[in-house]
């Protein structure tokens, strides 16, 4: 277990690399400066093209000038913006070291921009209260009101004493938290300098100067804490250089000894961009909220006060609609909420692990592939270039196809638990209930779902890949509990069931065609989508994806272990049939399953076995179990025999196919 502090420290490294993510998803937010449709381009083109129409002929161009005008501009905003996000990329990634330097620096330079403008503001203040104040008692001064100690003038809310002391005090408090984190040189003399350079417009305040001179002394107090700023920059600038070349070579030696790949998965662990995501997608949606909230609160509080419930409800729907739609309209935001629905998705994978008494790390793997998922939609369905109420409403299709293929996951989990429980013959009761249990609901809750979409919704290809989803679950797992039931008879059943993999067989021979039809029309589908409907690279590349790993390569696997079953069934046939006497004569079991021989297949060699149970060997090699002698033989054939050796000699290599109780008879369980 992690210790109290060692999770706080944790917590805070999450925390300072959140600021860089707000930082880029703000530049995303404005296109990185590229004009949008909706304004910014209409108006660059209307200024264009209306003014050329007006201009004379002897101006001709002015249309050519207004136009690299508008085209540098815009090239200058993506520029720097995208500058913006390099750098902020940069820090991001840096070390902890390096990212508290980084920040002490900022701080320190925002206090200095903020004791700026507050110098300036309260300045103009005193001034505006002085002429006044000297305009109503041309005798009085604030210096000699200091002489005097006259407290009553100097703490009057409404005179420019109290301003000048309220300044004092704030002025104090920046210099003292600039000197504890700023990065220059901690001379004790600089030390003692800084607060005097902070508080100077407050001195120069009380005293008679000239206006245009007080006017601009914020702009002096700023030199000593900006010379210490720079100083710093330029004198950590080789630092910096050795840092960046320090990274890139430590990357590149990475790469060269271990990978690509394994460099991404070792800072994607170090940086802990999961937890810093979910963190950044948090914030930013309690930011949006508390808007919203503020927002609503200030437009009516007495009617909000008579407010009935189903009202109150209704402003709760539609202030979580509008937290949806601006928690996705940027590509960040798009990578927060998908770490958010990473995270519940691997517990939702948990929880139903605790329900079937399993804990194999494999199924925890939910959590990453529903992400992934998530995201390829999100970018295939362009949803951050969607205004909010299309964006709001692909984002709910997108939510019910992620269910959907969750239903998939969960069945990947019981299917090998039930397989299990009925194979070893397990008798835990309560085993078998909560595996059936969650089969169960695996064909309910598709089924209403598919009944509250077509009664709510019009039919639409989104609805059509919905269902073939739902439909093709709800297949998998009426599959799975067939054979889980042929397995439970056949562990009932005192005699060997020769029959049982014929069944199975066709049982998985049904279950993967329905499966591949589905990946077909689901290839129609996505093709009509594309074609009519919205386009796109991303979508025809995992069209493109789909076509061969659902389609092409479970076809040709499905092929290949039908014409694997159909020889070794042909083969079986070619060999004799032991008689009953036989058998009784020999009295011993089959050396493949160990069960008694009520039917037997004699080999060349003269041993006896189960003829299912030789298939399944047959699947694998053509040499007999026990003394490896060659199985299979039509003739006496010489040339023949060579061939039959050369090409159980090819089978023998093959070994990594062995089928044995769950083969992949057409095409497979791939998830698509």
């Amino acid at each position: 277990m992690m210790s109290l502090r060692s999770k706080v420290l944790a917590l805070v490294e999450v925390l300072l690399r959140v600021p860089p993510l707000f930082v880029v998803d703000e530049f995303l937010k404005i296109s990185l400066g590229l004009p949008v449709s909706s304004g910014e381009e209409v108006l660059v083109l209307s200024n264009v093209t209306v003014d050329h129409v007006d201009v004379p002929e002897t101006d001709g161009n002015y249309y050519d000038a207004n136009f690299y005008n508008a085209f540098f501009f815009t090239f200058f905003k993506f520029v720097v913006c995208c500058l913006g996000c390099m750098s902020s990329l940069c820090v991001f990634v840096l070390y902890t070291k390096h990212l508290v330097i980084v920040y002490l620096y900022i701080i320190s330079l925002g206090i200095v921009f903020i004791s700026y403008w507050i110098n300036v503001s309260a300045i103009k203040q005193i001034q505006a209260l002085t002429q006044a104040v000297a305009s109503a008692q041309p005798s009085a001064s604030m210096l000699e009101d200091i002489l005097n100690l006259n407290v009553k003038n100097l703490l009057d809310l409404d005179g420019p004493g109290f301003l000048v002391i309220q300044n004092f005090v704030i002025q104090y408090s920046l210099s003292y938290l600039f000197k504890n984190v700023h990065l220059g040189p901690h001379h004790q003399t600089i030390q003692k300098m800084l607060p005097l350079s902070f508080m100077a417009p407050s001195f120069l305040a009380m005293l008679p100067v000239p206006p245009s001179f007080l006017h601009h002394s914020p702009v002096f107090s700023t030199l000593l804490p900006l010379f210490l700023i720079n100083y710093v920059l330029w004198y950590s600038a080789y630092t910096i250089v050795q840092v960046i070349y320090t990274g890139y070579q430590h990357g590149r030696l990475f790469v060269s000894n271990y990978g690509l790949s394994a460099l991404v998965e070792t800072e994607w662990m170090r940086l802990n961009v999961p937890c810093v995501l979910r963190v950044f997608w948090v914030l930013r949606v309690a930011e949006h909220a508390i808007l919203l909230l503020v927002d609503n609160y200030d437009d009516d509080t007495e009617e909000a006060l008579k407010v009935s419930t189903l009202l109150a409800v209704q402003s709760l729907a539609s202030m979580a609609k509008s937290l949806l739609v601006t928690g996705c309209e940027t590509i960040t935001a798009v990578l927060g909420m998908t770490s958010v629905i990473s995270f519940f998705c691997h517990y939702i994978g948990n929880f139903f692990q605790w329900i079937l008494l399993t804990d194999e790390e494999e199924d925890k793997s939910i959590g990453t592939v529903s992400a992934i998922l998530f995201y390829i939609l999100a970018l295939q369905t362009g949803l951050t270039s969607l205004n909010p109420e299309k964006r709001f409403i692909r984002l709910c299709r997108n939510f019910c196809l992620l269910f959907t293929a969750l239903l998939h996951f969960l069945h990947n989990i019981v299917n090998p638990i039930l397989m299990s429980l009925s194979a070893s013959h397990n008798p835990s009761t309560h085993r078998h209930v909560r595996a059936l249990g969650v089969c169960a609901f695996l064909i309910l809750f598709p089924i209403s779902l598919l009944v509250y979409l077509w009664s709510q919704h019009s039919v639409s290809t989104w609805l059509l890949a919905v269902s073939a989803f739902s439909i093709e679950v709800v297949v998998k797992v009426v599959v799975s509990l067939m054979i889980y039931s042929l397995f439970l008879i056949d562990a009932y059943r005192s005699t060997f069931w020769e029959q049982l993999d014929d069944y199975v067989y066709y049982i998985r021979a049904f279950g993967n065609t329905i499966e591949f039809c589905f990946g077909i029309f689901l290839f129609f589908n996505g093709a009509w989508i594309l074609l009519f409907e919205s386009g796109g690279a991303i979508r025809a590349v995992m069209m493109c994806i789909h076509a061969y790993f659902n389609i092409w390569c479970e076809a040709r696997a499905g092929w290949s272990v039908f014409m694997k079953r159909r020889t070794a069934v042909n083969k079986i046939n070619s060999l004799r049939e032991a008689s009953s006497d036989q058998l009784n004569q020999l009295d011993d079991v089959c050396a493949i399953c160990y069960q008694e021989m009520h039917s037997a297949k004699i080999t060349r060699c003269n041993h006896y076995f189960h003829g299912v149970c030789l298939r399944k060997w047959l699947y694998v090699q053509d040499r007999c179990p026990l003394c490896h002698d060659i199985l299979y033989k039509i003739d006496n054939d010489p040339n023949k025999d060579n061939n039959s050796e050369a090409g159980n000699e090819e089978n023998s290599n093959n070994q990594n196919l062995l089928l044995e109780e769950e083969p992949d008879l057409l095409l497979g369980d791939g998830v698509r």
